[in-house]
C-alpha cells in the first residue's frame, strides 16, 4: 500500500498544493510552524478520520474559510482508492471512490497508517486515557467489529451515565437494569478484544525489544483492564449505589489501562529516559509488523520530527524496517542516517505553506 497523490485545498497554512509521492521515503524538511506536519495530519484524517492532534476538526480549515478538502488517492496490491475528505465549520464528511461513507467507521481499513511522532515518546507517562487511544486507533484499523463495539458501547456508556444523574429525581431501576444489559454487552466485546490485540502486540514487541537492548532487556506489555469479562455482571450490580451518588459509571473498558515492564519492573516509575524511548520505539514497530499480517500489505509509516529524538542506534534499528514500505518524514534537516538507511525517494522542501 502506497499513496500516489495528495492533494490539500484550504487545510491548515496550504491554500492549494497537490503532491506525488514516491514508493519509498518522502522527506518534508523545513523549519518549524512552516506546514510539515500538516501534511501528515491530512494523511492521518484520511486514514482514522480524525486528527492526531485535535479533537476540534474544524480547526484545520484555513483561516477565513469556510471549509478544507482533501483528496488521496491510494494504491494497493490490486487496486486502487480515492479518498475525499471534507471538513466544514459543522462537521466532516468523507467519500470513496467518489461515493459518500453513510458512517465514518466504512473509512477505516480503507488507507492504514503508524503514526510515530515526539508526543508517543510520552506513552508510557501520559494519562490512561491516551494509552486506551493508542490500543483503539490501532485496532479499529484492521478490526471493523472492534470500531462497532467501541462505538456502541460509549453511546451506551453515555446514556447510562444520564440515567444516573436522572435516577434521584426520577428512580427507575427498570430502566437501568435495561441500560446495564447493553453496556455489559459491549463492554465484554470491548475487553475480549482488546486483551487479545495487547497479547499479539506483546509477542512481537518482546522479540523487538530483546534485538534493541541486545538481549539484556525482556519487555511485558500488560493489559490492566478495570474490570474482568467473567466478572462484569456481579460489579456493574455491586457498583450500582456508587455510580448513582456519583452519577457516572465506575465500572468498564473506559478505565482500561496498559503497563509496560521490564524484567519485571515497571518502566512508568523505574525506567530511564532510554528505556522508555525504546519500549515506545519496540511498541510502534510492533504496530507496524502486527497491521502488515493482519491486513497482508504494509501500512504507511508516518515519522513526524522524530528522528532527532532517537539516538543513532535507534534510528539505525527503526529504518530497519521500513524497507518496501513508503515512509513520510518531516524534520528540520536531514539526518544522517536517512540517507545511509536507503536511497530516499523524494525531498520536499516546506515553506510557509509552500512546498517545492
Amino acid at each position: 500500500m502506497y499513496i500516489q497523490e495528495l492533494a490539500l485545498n484550504n487545510f491548515r497554512n496550504y491554500g492549494e498544493v497537490n503532491i506525488q509521492l514516491d514508493k519509498g521515503i518522502n522527506i518534508f524538511k523545513g523549519d518549524n510552524a512552516q506546514g510539515k506536519t500538516n501534511v501528515l495530519e491530512a494523511i492521518y484524517l484520511c486514514a482514522t478520520a480524525r486528527s492526531h492532534r485535535t479533537s476540534q476538526e474544524k480547526e484545520v480549515i484555513k483561516w477565513n474559510e469556510e471549509a478544507a478538502h482533501i483528496t488521496l488517492d491510494v494504491q494497493k496490491r490490486t487496486f486502487n482508492d480515492k479518498i475525499d475528505f471534507h471538513i466544514t465549520q459543522k462537521g466532516k464528511a468523507v467519500a470513496i471512490n467518489k461515493l459518500p461513507v453513510a458512517k465514518l467507521g466504512e473509512l477505516f481499513g480503507t488507507l492504514t497508517v503508524v503514526m510515530f511522532s515526539p508526543e508517543d515518546l510520552q506513552l508510557i507517562k501520559k494519562s490512561p486515557k491516551e494509552r486506551r487511544r493508542f490500543i483503539d486507533i490501532e485496532l479499529c484499523q484492521f478490526n471493523k467489529l472492534y470500531y462497532y463495539a467501541l462505538k456502541q458501547y460509549y453511546k451506551v456508556l453515555k446514556q447510562r451515565n444520564n440515567a444516573l444523574k436522572q435516577y434521584q429525581q426520577n428512580p427507575n431501576p427498570d430502566m437501568l437494569d435495561i441500560w446495564d444489559m447493553q453496556y455489559i454487552e459491549y463492554a465484554k466485546e470491548v475487553i475480549q478484544r482488546r486483551s487479545e490485540f495487547i497479547q499479539e502486540i506483546n509477542e512481537v514487541a518482546k522479540k523487538i525489544h530483546a534485538n534493541i537492548s541486545g538481549g539484556k532487556e525482556d519487555l511485558e506489555v500488560v493489559y490492566e483492564p478495570n474490570v474482568l469479562e467473567a466478572n462484569i455482571e456481579e460489579k456493574v450490580a455491586r457498583y450500582r449505589q456508587k455510580d448513582i451518588m456519583t452519577q457516572s459509571s465506575s465500572v468498564g473498558p473506559h478505565r482500561d489501562d496498559l503497563k509496560f515492564l521490564i524484567n519485571g519492573m515497571d518502566v512508568k516509575v523505574y525506567g530511564s529516559q532510554g528505556q522508555q524511548r525504546t519500549v515506545v520505539l519496540s511498541m510502534k514497530l510492533a504496530e507496524l509488523r502486527l497491521m502488515q499480517e493482519n491486513l497482508g500489505e504494509a501500512p504507511i509509516l508516518l515519522l513526524d520530527d522524530v528522528l532527532s529524538e532517537l539516538d543513532d542506534s535507534r534510528q539505525k534499528y527503526l529504518f530497519s524496517y521500513t524497507e518496501n514500505i513508503q515512509t513520510l518524514i518531516t524534520c528540520t534537516g536531514v539526518e544522517q542516517s536517512v540517507w545511509n538507511s536507503q536511497k530516499v525517494g523524494k525531498l520536499y522542501n516546506v515553506v510557509k505553506g509552500n512546498i517545492y
